[in-house]
């Protein structure tokens, strides 16, 4: 199968690679946001889920309402949880220990006890968020990519999942992104070319398809927003550039709304550049970011929700 624009490079200067500071990710400021203090996001922690501070801490800086919630608080809360939410974030972690399938057991009591909730959330402008074991939950849940899916429909049936890294075993290391521009996805607006570095570790991120209809339906919308991309800003399959083996480099999904997001690797983890292993080379040469580039992620989605 061809891919268009997913074979395409996604930069052109052999310079945009991990430790290439000074070159930013993005097209817009990483500070604070004008107008984020009205934006509110749940942050979700708890069984083995293990990220929730540091997811919290990027959208703070942003000048979002964070607020952290145990999962099962907002399962015993139910819709009520979600009033007046602007934003749900899935966190990374081990939840329920990864047992049956990552995202799995987390996936089936949500859908069980908040799945309408959900759905009316998305229908009414929320947006969401799934990073590593989140983006395996929602993705469980069939919120992405939810292909198929009209407003007021229940959720989606399951159309991908998320599976065992071909190279057998838990990868913790720092991989490149490019962005897909056709993609509608409100979290990956305003890329400026250059592959976002932000740190991957998982054992379970291959991202594998129902059906060759559907794989073919999601990269023909632009629902597969970001890459896994090789020195060269090209997007790869290969080791240890994709640290999963992800068919034509697949990172991330999307649904058609842009405004529900999973991606595998943690741009949360990369919110100062103390945070990359270049830090002190480029302290060196005196070329500091004021801000991780993984910042960008989560400005895009509290951009998206004040509409800007």
């Amino acid at each position: 199968m061809t891919i268009p624009v997913a074979a395409e490079r996604i930069a052109d200067d052999a310079d945009h690679l991990i430790g290439a500071a000074g070159k930013s990710a993005w097209t817009f400021d990483l500070g604070p946001v004008d107008g984020a203090a009205a934006v509110r996001v749940k942050v979700l922690s708890g069984y083995g889920l293990n990220c929730e501070a540091e997811t919290a801490a990027g959208f703070r800086m942003l000048g979002a309402q964070a607020e952290i919630v145990h999962a099962g608080d907002l399962l015993e809360a139910g819709a009520a949880a979600l009033d007046g939410v602007h934003m749900l974030a899935f966190t990374g972690g081990f939840s329920f220990g990864d047992h049956i399938a990552s995202g799995r057991v987390l996936a089936n009591r949500l859908r069980y006890r908040l799945a309408d909730a959900l759905a009316r959330f998305v229908d009414d402008g929320g947006h969401v968020i799934g990073i590593c074991n989140g983006f395996q939950t929602i993705a469980k849940l069939g919120l992405v990519p939810a292909l198929g899916r009209a407003r007021g429909d229940a959720l989606a049936e399951q159309q991908v999942s998320i599976v065992d890294n071909d190279r057998l075993g838990y990868r913790d290391a720092w991989v490149r992104l490019g962005a897909i521009a056709k993609s509608p996805c409100a979290f990956t607006r305003g890329s400026s070319g250059v592959p976002l570095a932000v740190p991957a570790r998982h054992g379970e991120g291959k991202i594998v398809f129902a059906d060759d209809a559907i794989r073919d339906a999601a990269w023909r919308e632009g629902l597969v927003p970001l890459v896994y991309v090789d020195a060269n800003a090209a997007p790869t399959e290969t080791w240890p550039d994709n640290p999963n083996g992800s068919a034509n480099g697949a990172a991330a999904l999307c649904d058609t709304t842009g405004r529900v997001f999973g991606v595998m690797p943690h741009p949360e983890a990369f919110l100062y550049p103390q945070n990359h292993p270049d830090y002190t080379r480029w302290r060196a040469a005196g070329r500091v970011p004021a801000r991780g580039d993984g910042l960008g992620i989560l400005a895009n989605g509290v951009r998206s929700v004040l509409g800007s």
